[in-house]
């Protein structure tokens, strides 16, 4: 309904904003870590998501375009409505991406609002779908498929022998996908240097 709002910040409460507009005031609803990084008086421009209900019209407000679209990938996850998708939107968005391509239960668990059921939920129906958002590619973690590509698989083995050593699938992951990978590496020999970022 609404692509975005531009406008000066008049108020901020614990999980909204008021938005000066300059014809109309807006009550935009934003998760905490996003508030945090605004002040009243502020010039901002917020991308939003219009919530309609029965009793309610609800504006669901981002300070970036792909905030906005994780949000709304959220959403396609049965179960997960407006006020539980921007809590894990509010999230670190790659650490929660990775923790999904990496089928990394435990960690999805940890977000606010999501039990042990709703984290297996969000890992099984959007670990396809994250991969048009990130730039882990989904092979790197899926057996029987990596083989298409020898990177893919010398990073698949890799993380393999982290999970081994105690490592969860994402740490693991993120930890390979922030070292230099040579013509030359083995996954041997790239453990070494995710264990230095670990």
């Amino acid at each position: 309904m609404y692509a975005f709002f531009k406008g000066t910040v008049e108020s901020i409460y614990s999980d909204y904003l008021i938005l000066d507009t300059g014809s109309m005031g807006v009550n935009i609803m934003m998760s905490a870590s996003e508030l945090d990084r605004i002040s009243v008086s502020d010039e901002v421009k917020i991308y939003t998501y219009t919530s309609v209900r029965e009793d309610a019209i609800t504006l669901y407000g981002f300070l970036s375009r792909e905030k906005l679209d994780f949000f709304k990938l959220l959403l396609t996850v049965n179960g997960v409505g407006p006020k539980l998708a921007i809590g894990i939107a509010g999230c670190n968005t790659e650490d929660v991406k990775t923790a999904i391509v990496a089928q990394d239960t435990k960690a999805l668990s940890k977000l606010p609002g999501v039990g042990a059921k709703m984290a297996g939920r969000l890992a099984l129906e959007l670990k396809d779908k994250v991969s048009l958002f990130s730039s882990i590619d989904s092979d790197t973690v899926s057996p029987g498929v990596s083989d298409k590509n020898p990177g893919n698989t010398l990073i698949s083995e890799a993380v393999s022998i982290l999970t081994a050593l105690g490592y969860s699938s994402s740490e693991a992951l993120r930890a390979i996908r922030s070292v230099d990978i040579s013509d030359d590496d083995t996954a041997e020999s790239l453990v070494p240097k995710a264990l230095r970022v670990l």
